[in-house]
């Protein structure tokens, strides 16, 4: 998966990704935040002085820290310095200076830094799980984005709005991995059956008549493609629940509360309060039908996804269900292109569909992003964001190749597309559309936006979840397991 994710919050989601998709064996499904090893605030530690570089010219010298998330590997880090030149070359104001740290250390280096007063001015990548660690840390760039007249309409309105916190405007659009609906046209072509709208707002065929492309349709479809040994898909007389052969869909890699909640009902805020002792939990009731829906998905009369037990056998992929050719539909982020190599080489194909309305009549996508924030003890904010200005557009083009993500702004994704092209050529412009289409529906505030003591939290909400996949109604009261997590998080919430 992702190193930080976004790449990770997680990442990219993609160093753990890429172990995935390299064969790991194991059951479980990638974590989710990989880069997140604490939980709010910078804690106080030992000072450690950080390494200092000589500035020359009379330059405002800005430091840019990397190893919250992607970019330590050794041709990220010799891309990088190239940027590094390129920008110094490119002005004669600020001198860049460039500060790799293990990716394993990251974390603690930079909490130390921070706490001796000495932070670096420009952090990243990292998305929102490694920028959760610091909390509190990231400087409001808005007012430097309107002084220095950068054009945001390169990108998607809604994807520049996701990083208006609280906070204010943490960040700008950069390294991006929208989601979409996974499907292989060959199972829909047995049954006769429509593909996923191409487009969104469009609406859906099935049986004859025009329907709405919404998550009742999209469930009705699925059923029908949850086969058994016998033939039967789970809307027929004779299906054997215990007989599964192949799902109509997989929430591919996308197995937390905080994931489905966001894909099913739209993102919510998942806590109030301004201070420990205050907090409290407030995942919606939306969130709760959320998760009760895929539940039923696995476990009901007429289920349309594999259960834990199922999706972890060897048979299933060992978790990556949809590359194991068992699964008509998966919801997950486009980072997950990168996972697809055993399907394709068993001569599989693939297509992505618009993801569906929800009983709000809104679609609800998700975006995993990483993107620089500037810490907000910087001495030189306009010229660090002189710097982050730069990375995220000229720096760009030589970056997120390197770092295997699509370009938030929407003229430099070409070239993304034409390589992934080369990997999948099977794939048709109109899926790498409805990718691209996807940008404009991010999950806001973020699935894994902040939470306090944010480690815990995310793990108690990952608990649940491991609990609905892996035991049956008549073991499990629903209702109240969800109400002990709400009570539990408002706890953790709380904690010194």
């Amino acid at each position: 998966m992702r190193k930080s994710y976004l790449f990770f919050a997680f990442l990219l989601v993609m160093g753990l990704l890429l172990a995935a998709c390299g064969g790991n064996t194991n059951t479980a499904e990638p974590a989710a935040n990989t880069s997140t090893t604490t939980d709010t605030a910078v804690e106080e530690t030992a000072v450690e002085e950080a390494p200092v570089a000589a500035s020359t010219g009379g330059k405002v010298r800005i430091r840019w820290f990397v190893g919250l998330g992607t970019g330590t590997d050794p041709q990220q880090v010799a891309t990088q310095e190239e940027v590094v030149a390129d920008f110094n070359a490119s002005q004669d104001k600020i001198e860049l200076v460039l500060e790799i740290v293990p990716y394993e250390s990251g974390r603690d280096t930079l909490a130390t830094q921070i706490a001796s007063g000495n932070g670096p001015d420009i952090v990243g990548p990292v998305g929102w799980g490694g920028s959760n660690a610091f909390y509190g840390q990231w400087l409001d760039i808005g007012p430097y984005i309107e002084s220095s007249g950068f054009d945001t309409s390169i990108f998607d309105q809604a994807l520049v709005d996701s990083y208006q916190t609280e906070e204010g405007q943490v960040g700008l659009p950069f390294a991006v991995f929208p989601a979409a609906i996974y499907y292989v046209p060959a199972f829909f072509d047995e049954l006769d059956l429509a593909y996923p709208p191409a487009n969104y707002g469009e609406q859906y065929e099935l049986d004859g008549a025009m329907v709405e492309w919404n998550w009742d349709t999209f469930t009705e479809v699925a059923r029908r493609l949850t086969i058994d040994s016998n033939g039967f898909n789970a809307t027929e007389d004779g299906f054997d629940a215990t007989k599964i052969v192949q799902v109509g869909y997989s929430p591919q890699w996308q197995t937390h509360v905080n994931y489905m909640g966001s894909y099913r009902a739209g993102a919510a805020t998942v806590f109030s309060g301004d201070a420990s002792g205050s907090y409290a939990s407030t995942l919606p009731d939306s969130w709760k039908e959320a998760a009760r829906w895929l539940y039923d998905g696995m476990w009901g009369e007429q289920p349309f996804t594999a259960t834990g037990p199922l999706s972890g056998a060897a048979e299933f992929g060992n978790g990556n269900l949809f590359n194991s050719g068992k699964s008509a539909m998966a919801i997950t982020p486009l980072w997950y292109t990168c996972c697809l190599g055993e399907f394709r080489d068993a001569g599989n194909e693939f297509q992505a569909g618009a993801m569906p309305v929800g009983d709000d009549g809104m679609v609800h996508g998700r975006v995993d992003a990483d993107t620089f924030r500037v810490w907000k003890g910087t001495k030189n904010p306009a010229e660090a964001f002189t710097v982050l200005a730069y990375l995220i557009t000229t720096g760009a083009d030589k970056l997120l190749p390197q770092y295997g993500a699509l370009p938030a702004i929407a003229e430099k994704q070409e070239a993304f597309f034409a390589a992934k092209s080369n990997d999948y050529p099977f794939v048709l412009p109109e899926t790498w559309a409805v990718f691209s289409a996807g940008l404009s529906y991010p999950d806001a505030p973020s699935a894994e936006q902040y939470q306090p003591n944010w480690n815990e939290a995310w793990a108690r909400q990952q608990t649940f979840f491991d609990l609905i996949l892996n035991t049956p109604p008549d073991q499990l009261d629903f209702d109240a397991e969800w109400d002990k997590m709400v009570n539990d998080l408002t706890a953790i919430y709380n904690k010194q």
